[in-house]
C-alpha cells in the first residue's frame, strides 16, 4: 500500500505525495507550487519524482508542474478536456493508468471546472479517491464553469464508490463546510460530533483529511439532498417546496456561496 502524505501549500491547499517506499519513488498530486514538493525531495535525496497527477486546470493546482517536470522528468497526467501545462497523458472518463505500480481509474466529474477528473484506486481493503476540488470533506467545489446539474451528477458518481473509500481532496475547508452543514441540519448528531472533532484538530493546527465516504454520506449536505431534513431546510431557504434532489442540491450550493 502506498503512503499518502499532505504537503501544505498557499493558505489552504494540500499537495498529496504518493510514496512507494520500497522503490523510493513518488508522485505529486495537483502541485500548484513546486516549492513544497521540491523541499520534500531535497529532504529525501534518494527518492525520485516519477509522476504528476492533475485534476483540473486552476493555477493553484498546476502552477508548479512545468518546473517540477523540467527538473525531474516526471510524467504528467491530466484531463483531456482542459489545458494542462506540460501534460504527457490526456485522460478521459473510464481510462485506467498505472502509477507507482498501482492502477487508477479516471472519473470525469465536471462542475467545478468543465473537464475536472478524479482518480480512484480500488484497493480491496482501503480504496482511495483523489477528488481535487469536486468532493470536499463535508462540502463540494464552487461552480466556476459547470452547472449544478453537472456537479450533482458528478457527486452522485463519487458517492456510489465503496463507503470505506478514503477521500483525499485538495483544500482545508472542513471546518467552514461543517459550520454550513450544521446550519442545514442543526439536529444531526453526527454533524455536531464531527464539527467538535474538527474544531479541536484545527485549534491544534492539524489536518482534517482524509475523510471517507461513509462519513461524507452522514455529514455532507451535498450528498444528502434526498434526506427529508435537508429538503426541508433548502425549501425554507428558497421559500417554496423543492421536489427533486437535484433542485435541493442547487439550492444548497447557492446557499453555501453566500454563507
Amino acid at each position: 500500500m502506498l503512503k499518502i502524505e499532505a504537503l501544505p501549500a498557499f493558505t489552504d491547499n494540500y499537495i498529496w505525495m504518493l510514496q512507494d517506499s520500497e522503490r523510493r519513488r513518488c508522485a505529486a498530486v495537483d502541485p500548484g507550487d513546486a516549492a513544497p514538493v521540491q523541499a520534500w525531495l531535497d529532504s529525501h535525496p534518494d527518492w525520485r519524482l516519477t509522476d504528476i497527477l492533475i485534476t483540473h486546470h486552476h493555477p493553484d493546482h498546476v502552477g508548479g508542474v512545468q518546473q517540477l517536470k523540467s527538473k525531474h522528468g516526471a510524467r504528467v497526467y491530466g484531463p483531456a478536456a482542459e489545458n494542462i501545462p506540460a501534460r504527457d497523458d490526456a485522460l478521459s472518463d473510464g481510462q485506467r493508468i498505472r502509477v507507482l505500480d498501482h492502477e487508477l481509474a479516471v472519473i470525469e466529474v465536471p462542475g467545478h471546472t468543465l473537464g475536472h477528473i478524479a482518480y480512484f484506486h480500488d484497493d480491496a481493503q482501503t480504496p482511495w479517491l483523489l477528488s481535487g476540488d469536486t468532493l470536499f470533506a463535508a462540502g463540494c467545489g464552487r461552480l466556476f464553469e459547470g452547472t449544478a446539474t453537472q456537479m450533482f451528477a458528478s457527486l452522485q458518481r463519487l458517492a456510489a464508490l465503496p463507503t470505506q473509500t478514503q477521500v483525499y481532496c485538495t483544500h482545508e475547508y472542513t471546518l467552514s463546510n461543517l459550520r454550513f452543514a450544521k446550519a442545514v441540519e442543526p439536529d444531526n448528531q453526527e454533524i455536531a460530533e464531527r464539527l467538535e472533532q474538527v474544531t479541536r484538530l484545527r485549534e491544534a493546527k492539524r489536518i482534517t483529511l482524509p475523510s471517507d465516504l461513509r462519513t461524507e454520506q452522514a455529514t455532507n449536505p451535498f450528498l444528502r439532498s434526498a434526506e427529508p431534513t435537508v429538503v426541508a431546510a433548502a425549501s425554507r431557504r428558497v421559500g417554496h417546496p423543492l421536489d427533486t434532489p437535484e433542485t435541493v442540491f442547487a439550492a444548497l450550493r447557492s446557499w453555501k456561496d453566500s454563507f
